[in-house]
């Protein structure tokens, strides 16, 4: 398996500087939409929930094949998605499209909770014939349209579920007992809900304006080969039905402006920056004076890039700051804590059996919370009131100083965790995991300092260490790791502005040409102390079951020793041509000099 976790906000804006980003809200309220796309009608909503539950209830009474068993336990999830996507390049609109599309994920169990069709088949027996349910649904809320639809993928996946389970029942004769401890699937309390309308609420004109006019300036630098900017909204209704009785309508926003920019330095190294704010209202994103000073400091940052040395490969103390430290965590930690892998004989199982263990320093806690909305003023993507199987979200504690306490889980148990933290999510029509939301690493008071003293300390340590200097990661464009069982357990992290620290005067010096790579349990074990400004890194993470928004909240860490190898190098020639907007260049000195002297002469 590999996971991918998407880039967030400037790692350098922490604590208050993140909140005022995020909470200034002068970008005023806006009508809907111009051209409103989404159900948003009460009595709408309702008739898509009455057709699902109809078919839902004809096909557990009905739906059956003589010789074979019954289905046990169905589900219906159907998402109705609404998004808007602005972007636009060097001054000028590239894109904008509004869409519309509903979708359902069909889950159908046979056999009993105990043991079913659906976890750790090996193998499929099922032919597939030559017609496949479309997934796609009718957006009209008309039903007998919607409940054929629902007719079809019902009919296929029960077809599905009986081969599976006759092929797990035959591999279950080969399995060794305490293989077979945990049960197939969770019992979970049925869950009844409507939420509110959340209509998309975007001021498109402004922000055509705002994308023009800040591409258009950032081409006035002739270093940049690229400047972009998109402005993203969507808007997901969840329709969630199942047999024990669970019927729950919601629906969430997620709002996005992301610029970004490409340079080239001398020596052909490709570098790019980027800055991306989100929101789960458009009254939270940041007014267009925020939207500038970020991307005047991303470019400036940019350019510094190109004159900065390459490092050589490097092991030593460093500083990671919150966007840096959340994603190691993250990699290195948070996907290894997800149940299902504690199932999967392909993984590498790294925290399987380790519950009541220590696994990292105990000044260190970890827990992932849904159901936070926002975290010190700013808004959380991985907030939900319901995970993609129905069951409520909950706090899951993970880690309690150092110590291994449990993982996150979606309805298919694990040995001794064999109910649902309403973690189980999804992208799509894929099957729900459990998955990370909101993963908060928390640090003890006796182990907190200041950026200054965590500073200081960066330079005691590579002066023990007879290091020349140390090393403070301010920003990552992402991570990846590799979990299974084959290769090497490690995961990868991809900084963007680092620097090297003297370990003597404290000179800072810009850095690049490096990633950050390293093995779970030896990373996180080296964690010295942490800092008592808090980051919040909002993003998407990709992995089995699609990509889902998620957010982490760290604190700076300091690490006695990291590891960075060197990135992949090319040495691509720069644009021969300067960008066709910029001028020829000054023009001959003695030009200027008659111009002069015919103004004097007259």
């Amino acid at each position: 398996m590999k996971s991918r976790l998407g880039r967030a906000l400037d790692p350098r804006l922490v604590a208050g500087l993140w909140v005022a980003m995020m909470g200034c809200a002068a970008t005023p309220p806006a009508p809907d939409l111009e051209e409103q796309l989404m159900v948003a009608t009460e009595e709408e909503r309702e008739e898509v929930a009455t057709a699902l539950r109809q078919e839902l209830e004809r096909s557990m009474n009905e739906l059956r094949i003589d010789g074979y068993e019954l289905p046990y336990f169905m589900m219906y999830h159907v998402r109705d998605e609404e998004s808007y996507n602005l972007s636009a390049r060097y001054g000028a609109i590239t894109a904008e499209n509004h869409n519309r599309q509903r979708y359902a994920y069909v889950e159908t169990r046979v056999g009993g909770y105990d043991f079913d069709n659906f976890a750790n088949v090996e193998a499929y027996s099922f032919r597939f014939g030559d017609f496949r349910a479309d997934r796609t649904l009718p957006i009209d809320s008309d039903i007998d349209a919607l409940r054929g639809a629902l007719w079809l993928l019902s009919d296929e996946t029960y077809k599905e579920a009986l081969s599976e389970y006759q092929t797990k029942r035959g591999g279950a004769v080969y399995s060794a007992d305490e293989e077979m401890k945990a049960p197939s699937f969770s019992r979970e309390d049925p869950q009844e809900y409507r939420g509110q309308a959340r209509p998309l609420n975007l001021n498109q004109a402004q922000w055509r304006s705002m994308v023009r006019d800040i591409t258009g300036e950032m081409r006035e630098n002739e270093e940049l080969m690229d400047a972009q900017m998109e402005v993203t909204a969507r808007r997901v209704v969840r329709y969630l039905t199942n047999s024990e009785g669970t019927d729950i309508i919601d629906e969430f926003t997620i709002y996005s402006v992301h610029a970004r920019a490409f340079s080239r330095a001398d020596d052909g190294m490709l570098l790019d920056n980027s800055r991306i704010f989100y929101a789960l209202d458009a009254d939270k994103l940041p007014d267009e004076k925020t939207v500038r000073e970020a991307v005047d400091e991303m470019v400036e940052d940019l350019l510094a890039l190109r004159h900065a040395p390459r490092l050589d490969p490097y092991t030593g103390p460093a500083i990671l700051y919150p966007e840096a430290a959340g994603v190691l965590f993250h990699e290195a930690v948070g996907h290894r804590l997800e149940g299902e892998r504690q199932l999967d004989e392909s993984e590498g199982r790294t925290f399987a059996g380790h519950v009541g263990s220590r696994i990292m320093p105990e000044f260190l806690s970890i827990y992932d919370d849904p159901t936070l909305e926002e975290f010190e003023g700013v808004q959380l993507n991985g907030h939900y009131r319901f995970d993609d199987e129905g069951v409520a979200a909950r706090r899951a504690d993970l880690v309690k100083d150092g110590v291994l306490e449990g993982f996150l889980m979606s309805r298919t148990p694990i040995e001794d965790f064999e109910n649902s933290t309403g973690h189980g999510r999804a992208q799509g029509v894929n099957i729900p995991r459990g998955r990370m939301a909101n993963f908060v690493i928390e640090a003890s008071e006796d182990h907190t300092y200041s950026r200054e003293e965590l500073r200081e300390k960066l330079m005691e340590e590579a002066r023990r260490q007879d290091k020349p200097y140390g090393l403070l990661i301010r920003d990552v464009t992402g991570g990846s790791t590799n979990t299974m069982g084959f290769g090497y357990q490690a995961f990868k992290g991809v900084p963007r502005l680092m620097y090297k620290i003297d370990a003597e005067t404290g000179e800072e010096t810009l850095v690049r040409g490096v990633e950050m790579v390293g093995t779970p349990l030896s990373a996180i074990n080296e964690v010295m102390a942490a800092g008592n400004e808090i980051g919040v890194f909002n993003g998407f993470c990709g992995a089995e079951s699609g990509r889902v928004p998620v957010s982490t909240v760290a604190p700076a860490l300091l690490v006695e020793e990291i590891e960075l190898q060197r990135s992949r190098q090319t040495r691509e020639r720069a644009p021969v041509l300067s960008p066709p907007w910029v001028s020829d260049g000054p023009q001959p000195e003695v030009a200027e000099e008659d111009e002069a002297q015919d103004e004097e002469e007259q």
